[in-house]
């Protein structure tokens, strides 16, 4: 009885057991190149957010006075050739990036991917035959022009809508607000943002389909939903979180090239694509601003470089803390 008695208490002096995530945070911070990845991303992602606070200038702005500036107090990071802002200009930029950013991945990879793969992975039959087929059709175009020609066929189109619905409503400002670009972009990124998760995902599920839980909530006539999302979904968001990490500076880099191009973003809505591409677009003028005022092409390229490589630097490390066999 005493040695029953002494183990009670030492399981009573045992500390609570941790919850999963907050041990995947705990050896997520011991990581110490990761943790400063992820509060860079998550300082330049702030940035965007509140640049309707933290703007110095209006983005539209210019002054034909003071065009091609250097850095000064005025204008933190100088001004470019038509006058206009860069500080304020990279920050609604980046505000652009992450718009495009949450809506690529909340309808593509993440609504469409992971349903679509839970779908597939658990029928099984023709019904992954149809969407395994439709889905290495899309794969198989090269990734930037499939982007690049959707966007070109669609913006068109879109914009006629868009525009429609102005006159016939009277509502002002869903073209200029960038609404129609987002939508542009965000459609054109769809096709290929969807494939790569609904194939992870499929694979997870064709493993646990068969475990002994869901075994077990399908003989007490669990509905098929519930199945899918309450004891599946939660058992392969380990992999998810990890497929995001690494695919969300790709969506910020195709968000950039589409503006570059003059398919994505269009003033008067800045975009770091269509800062890059207004300083290195083809002319002699262009050659000298390259030249003599190399800041106005560094602030937005160091910004896609610091998102790029820090996401990878997070995925790296979010790919070590839930692998169970990386620990």
């Amino acid at each position: 009885m005493a040695s029953a008695t002494q183990t009670d208490h030492m399981i009573d002096d045992l500390p609570p057991a941790r919850g999963h995530w907050r041990n995947v945070w705990s050896r997520f911070r011991k990581r110490r190149l990761a943790l400063v990845s992820l509060i860079i991303i998550t300082f330049i992602y702030l940035l965007g957010i509140f640049a309707p606070v933290i703007q110095t200038h209006d983005y539209q702005e210019t002054n034909l006075r003071r065009t091609q500036e250097g850095p000064s107090t005025e204008n933190w990071l100088g001004t470019d050739r038509a006058g206009r802002d860069l500080y304020t200009r990279v920050v609604w930029g980046i505000q652009t990036t992450v718009i495009i950013t949450v809506v690529s991945f909340v309808t593509g990879s993440l609504f469409l991917g992971v349903s679509v793969g839970l779908v597939a992975g658990y029928f099984r039959g023709w019904i992954d035959a149809v969407i395994m087929r439709v889905g290495e059709v899309v794969s198989a175009f090269p990734d930037i022009l499939l982007i690049i020609l959707l966007a070109a066929t669609l913006r068109p189109r879109i914009l006629e809508f868009a525009r429609n619905i102005e006159d016939s409503t009277g509502i002002n400002g869903l073209v200029s607000s960038g609404i129609v670009d987002y939508v542009v972009i965000g459609i054109a990124l769809l096709p290929l943002s969807w494939f790569g998760m609904m194939r992870l995902v499929r694979g997870q599920v064709l493993v646990l389909r068969d475990a002994e839980y869901v075994q077990a909530a399908r003989a007490m006539g669990t509905s098929t939903p519930r199945i899918l999302f309450r004891h599946i979904l939660p058992n392969v968001v380990s992999p998810i979180i990890v497929t995001v990490s690494f695919g969300i500076g790709g969506v910020a880099l195709s968000e950039v090239v589409l503006s570059f191009f003059g398919l994505g973003v269009q003033p008067p809505r800045p975009s770091l694509g269509v800062m890059i591409g207004e300083v290195t677009a083809r002319g002699g003028a262009s050659v000298s601003v390259l030249r003599d005022h190399p800041e106005q092409l560094l602030a937005p390229i160091i910004v896609v470089w610091l998102l790029i490589f820090c996401w990878n630097i997070v995925g790296d490390a979010l790919n070590d803390v839930l692998n169970p066999r990386a620990r």
